[in-house]
């Protein structure tokens, strides 16, 4: 397997492959080609197709895959990245490894230290931060076990039903109660994605401030029962969700409506905000679900 600190380079790759062959815009760009033209492995080369589809080079298209933007005479050198924390990186490679059933419910650090070709103190910050996140727990020793995770479609489509059912009723609970400077802290974040934050971000910081938001709403409700069951849900699609969250088109929508949520809630109108609520989750159900298809 291709190093985690490939991806970058390989973006540049791909464009002076297409270069190369003169492929006109349009042209389908199989990530498992390229993985193969390049002799890697197949994550790298998506995390180079979503570096290039930020920039407007290639496009993504839900069931199909990634498709070039320009024709070759348009691809020119990219300018230098902005580098992604190596850290991040191999994270991500070893959770789409993980989601793709690439590694054993079980392995030890020396097999992983050899797979990503990493050193310990590397690998250990990862590792850890994985078990911070719930999907990964240390054995005595130094084995390391996966915990379970969303794979299916069908159990995807049914945490999406399920969190919309649950964080609906969370807004009508007897005991629930808006916390003024949280709700602020919440709006800011919230704007500031808004404001071009969302085109920046790394995947696992979008998923912590769609996750995070959608937790202190249903935290609110004063029914720990609530809480620890949307944790688990998200705990339980985290790598799913990194996977999807290709394009970034929708984010807009989806932090206009969290402002919304906001100020229904700030006003007193929680009815109405658990009916958008329940609608927002089904809405983001009906557009991602159809992609693990």
């Amino acid at each position: 397997m291709a190093r985690p600190s490939l991806s970058p380079q390989l973006a540049q790759r791909i464009l002076d492959h297409a270069r190369a062959r003169g492929l006109p815009r349009g042209t389908h760009l199989p990530a498992q080609l390229l993985a193969d033209t390049f002799q890697v492995s197949r994550g790298p080369v998506v995390a180079a197709l979503e570096a290039l589809a930020r920039e407007g080079v290639v496009r993504f298209e839900p069931h199909r895959g990634f498709f070039l933007a320009r024709g070759a005479a348009g691809l020119g050198r990219r300018r230098p990245p902005t580098p992604t924390p190596p850290d991040e990186e191999a994270y991500l490679a070893l959770a789409a490894d993980r989601l793709d059933g690439a590694l054993p419910d079980r392995l030890s650090e020396s097999a992983l230290m050899r797979r990503y070709g990493l050193p310990r103190t590397r690998l250990l910050r990862i590792l850890h931060r994985a078990a911070d996140e719930g999907w990964i727990d240390r054995l005595p020793g130094n084995g390391w076990a996966f915990s379970p995770v969303l794979t299916s479609q069908a159990g995807y489509e049914q945490g999406y039903r399920f969190r919309a059912a649950l964080e609906s009723q969370a807004l009508l609970q007897p005991g629930f109660r808006v916390d003024p400077q949280a709700l602020a802290a919440s709006r800011a974040e919230q704007q500031a994605l808004l404001d071009g934050g969302y085109r920046r971000a790394p995947v696992p910081e979008l998923f912590r401030a769609n996750a995070g938001f959608h937790e202190l709403l249903v935290g609110w409700s004063g029914n720990d029962f609530f809480v620890d069951a949307l944790r688990r849900a998200n705990r339980l699609r985290r790598l799913i969700e990194y996977r999807l969250t290709v394009d970034r088109a929708r984010l807009p929508a989806q932090c206009r409506e969290h402002l919304h949520l906001l100020s229904l809630l700030e006003a007193g109108r929680r009815q109405e905000a658990s009916d958008l609520l329940r609608l927002h989750v089904e809405g983001a159900g009906a557009i991602k679900v159809p992609l693990l298809g």
